[in-house]
Formats: structure tokens, sequence, C-alpha cells
């Protein structure tokens, strides 16, 4: 359009018009690339006018990481938090040095175009165009006196010749030099035209720079990623709650899960006589204290075995908020069609063939479960907690289906399958798993000679006034190595085939056939 307009008023009697068209484009132009370059300008970090490491050294990232760094020192990197901030220090480090070479990239290839194109070179067309207003004024002038004195030489013919020619002259200079600015500011006008896709071309630059500068900075964290969740993986004090069971076993290298061993430990000592244990709900302070000291795997356990209901809910809490219940979303139809069966001897092979079924690790931790739950049962004429009732209140906690409804439908998905499973688990606990089970299982609690006590006695189990309550170390950080190479018993047993029918109670032990019996 420009171009066209030049052309059309070029070799016209109209120059005003002309340069009016002109001059509001310049101005168009001149108003988006000043514009553009202020506010591409104020997206910088750096110091305009400064090479890269002068830019990187003022950098508002580079004063992150300095700081990251710096605590990273403070911290040591034998903290996690420490290992993290040496890291990311170093990696927020590279991104400024990258931030620093695109910013002069961008200086250099796109503002100061852009600057030099709205501050000197419009400028110029436009000066260029002020003048040829004033040279057309100085030829109208000009013109006007020539044509002044040609009238008066009509009726005046002395001396007037010659004026006239001097006249004539000027006015032909005064019309050369118009035509010469005309013809300078048109050349200018097909030389900006000609560039327009240079300047557009600033604007690609800009996305190209900016692309390189995302790439060399993505490239950064990529590298930087794997070693950071390296460091967090490798880091065993995580929060044992909410976290799946097995990765917080295969993390701290247990075989049953810190809440769960440390609370039945606490529960054997000073909570198998405490009367509605698991019924009874705890403080709620004193609960997320135990929950928080447990997630922190802390051995200042001591105040809390005064509140055996604040263990309880403790071990509730943690079977509840495992992101999948203990006995598995995978195996909970079969579950709940045993909950259904009537034939007793039925039912409890069906309920052994599941539980083999099992992952190894809910397994093993749910057979501790279940010897420990068997343990507290014994005491129902003090505590009150018969296999049913504990089944009743521990039970949700033990399984629940994947896609739960509302309140009245889980209470009575509750009261149908869970308890009708979980109650004859634990009340034949010892025909379901007839190993013994040591709960010491990681060390972590040391059985002394016996002191005057007045709790109860369990017979070859540990005493429950006479365990000391010692951690020489961290009870998440013992790895299973350490526990083979102590000596400590594997929980999990081997495949057996249940006997099947009367004929066989000669082989089974007494206790065994004397459940049989009572069960048929």
């Amino acid at each position: 359009g420009l171009l066209l307009t030049l052309m059309t008023h070029q070799n016209t009697d109209k120059p005003h018009s002309f340069c009016c068209c002109i001059e509001r484009r310049l101005d168009n132009v001149r108003s988006v690339c000043h514009t553009s370059c202020k506010r591409l300008g104020m997206c910088l970090h750096g110091q305009s006018g400064t090479d890269a490491e002068k830019r990187h050294k003022k950098l508002p990232l580079t004063a992150f990481a300095q700081n990251m760094q710096e605590g990273a020192l403070q911290l040591s990197d034998e903290t996690l938090l420490g290992k993290m901030l040496e890291t990311c220090g170093e990696a927020e480090n590279k991104l400024a040095m990258e931030l620093s070479h695109h910013e002069v990239q961008v200086e250099k290839d796109i503002l100061e175009p852009l600057n030099l194109l709205s501050e000197t070179e419009i400028p110029n067309i436009q000066k260029q165009r002020k003048q040829l207003a004033k040279l057309v004024l100085d030829w109208d002038s000009a013109r006007a006196r020539w044509n002044q004195a040609h009238k008066t030489s009509a009726t005046n013919f002395q001396g007037l010749p010659s004026k006239i020619d001097s006249l004539k002259e000027e006015m032909d200079e005064a019309g050369n030099k118009v035509e010469q600015c005309k013809d300078q500011l048109a050349a200018d006008m097909y030389n900006f035209i000609s560039k327009e896709g240079d300047y557009a071309r600033y604007f690609v630059s800009l996305l190209e720079a900016q692309a390189d500068y995302h790439r060399k900075a993505l490239a950064v964290l990529e590298k930087v990623l794997p070693e950071i969740q390296a460091h967090q993986d490798k880091w065993s004090e995580k929060p044992a709650f909410g976290t799946p069971l097995e990765e917080h076993l295969k993390r701290s290298g247990r075989e049953i899960a810190l809440p769960i061993e440390a609370c039945v430990m606490m529960l054997l000592e000073t909570g198998m006589k405490e009367e509605g244990l698991f019924r009874i709900a705890a403080g709620a302070s004193k609960l997320k204290k135990l929950k928080a000291a447990l997630d922190c795997s802390t051995s200042q356990l001591d105040e809390f075995y005064s509140d055996p209901h604040a263990v309880a809910g403790a071990l509730k809490s943690y079977l509840r908020e495992l992101p999948e219940p203990l006995m598995t979303y995978a195996l909970y139809e079969e579950w709940a069609q045993v909950a259904n069966i009537q034939d007793q001897d039925k039912k409890l092979q069906d309920l052994w063939r599941i539980c083999q079924k099992l992952p190894k690790h809910n397994l093993a931790n749910f057979r501790y479960l279940i010897k420990f739950l068997a343990k507290l049962a014994q005491y129902s004429d003090v505590n009150k907690m018969t296999p049913s009732n504990i089944a009743i209140v521990l039970g949700p906690n033990l399984l629940w289906a994947k896609n739960e409804g509302s309140l009245a439908e889980m209470a009575a998905a509750t009261s149908v399958h869970v308890v009708a499973v979980v109650e004859p688990i634990i009340q034949h606990a010892n025909w379901f798993f007839p190993e013994e089970v040591d709960f010491n299982v990681s060390g972590a609690f040391v059985a002394l000679p016996a002191v005057n006590s007045n709790h109860l006695h369990t017979g070859n189990d540990y005493d429950s006034g006479t365990l000391e309550r010692k951690r020489p170390i961290s009870m998440a950080v013992m790895d299973g190595e350490q526990l083979r190479k102590e000596g400590h018993p594997a929980i999990l047993i081997p495949p057996r085939k249940k006997p099947q029918g009367p004929t066989c109670i000669q082989v089974w032990t007494p206790t065994v056939a004397q459940t049989y019996l009572k069960l048929n």
C-alpha cells in the first residue's frame, strides 16, 4: 500500500498529500517498534548493555542460586535438604548463565535493530519529509514572485527582463531542489519498503532465540532432575502414613511397617488390659503428635506408652491411610464372597486360600497384625475386645471397596463382609498362621530381666513389663541385609496344604484339632 501510494504521488503536483500518507505510515511503524522495544527491554532481568559475565552476576536468579548454595553449606550435605539445596543451587546458577547469554543475544539481534529503526532510520525519513515540505514552500514563493514580475512586465518594460530572468532561475532552482528532495525521499521510502521483510525478521529471531534458550534450560533441568530424584529415592526418612506399603518397606529395609511394629510393641507393654482398645477414640492432639513422630522415625516414643488409645488410634490411622488396603483391592470380591459362606469349615478353607494370594509384603504384615490381635483377644475378659469387637472396629481399616459409596452403604458393607472375614481369622489365628511370631522383628525393642510389674504376663512371648524402649538407631533405616545378619527370622510362612476332613485330625496339634472339632 505504501509503495502504491508513493508511485501514485511521485509525479503529481500534490506533494503535501503524498507526504501526509507517508508520514502516517512511518508514524505507525515507529510507534509499534518503539513500544515493542520498550516492553521487550522490560522483560530482561540483567543490566542493559553489559556482557554476559557481568550480567550474570547481577541477575536475581544468580543471587537465588548463591543463597541456596550457602544454605546447603549451613545444613551440610549429610541431610536431604542440604543435598537438594546444593544440587538445585548449581542448576539454578547454570540457568542464570543461560539466561544471561540469552539476554545478550536478544539485545544484539532484536533490541538494537528495533531501536535503530524506531529512533534513527524512520526519524531520518521523517526529517526528509519535513525538508521536502520546506522546499515546496520555497518553490511556491519563488514561483509567486516570478508570476508577479511577469504580470508587471506587461506595463513596465524597463529593467524587468533581467529581473524576470533572475526570478525564473530562482524558481527553477527551487523546483530542482524539490525534485531532488522528492527523489531522495522516494529512494528512502523504497529502501524502507524493501527492508520490511528484514524488520519483520527481528520478531522471528526473537522467537528463535527464546526457543534456543528454553531448549538449553530444559537440557540443564533434564540433566539435574534424575540426580535430585536419586537423592530423594535414597533418603529413607520419609513419611510412612499415606505411603504404599511396598514402597515404605523397600525404602526402609523393613519386613513389617514401622507404624505397625512400633504400635504393636507399645501396646504389648501397656495396652493389653486397656478396656475398649481400638474402640475408644484418643485425644486428637496426642494422636497427631504420635503420627508425626512415627512419620519421622523418631525414637522418642516414651511419652506415648501411657496413652494406649492414642497408640491404637495411630495404628488404625496408618492402616486406613494406606493407598490400598492391607487386604488389597484385587481380592476384595473374593473376600466378600467368602463372607457369605455358611459352612464354617469351607469358609475357613477358602479364607486360608485367599490369604495365600496376598502379596508377599501384605501377607507378612497381615500375619503379624492378626497374631497380635489374637493375643489381644485373649484378654477380652478385661479389655472387652473379643474377636468380634476387634473385627468391628478394626476390620474397616483392613479392607474396603475401591469405590466407596455413602457412609450408610459403607457401614452396611462393613457389617456384612469385613466382620465376617476378619473375625474368624482372628479367632483362629493359630490355625491360619501356626508359626510363632517375633513381634520385635526389627530388634528395636530389647527384652530385659523382669522387674516388679503389675502388667499382664504373656507366657513365652514378651512380658509387657520387661521391655526396654530402646532404639539404638533409627527404626526406619535398618535395612534388610542388617536384619538378616542379626539373625531375625523371616516373617512369611511357606505354602502348605491344609488338611482336609476329620481323618487328618490325628496329625494336627491339639489346639488345631480342638478348633476343628468346635467348627464342626
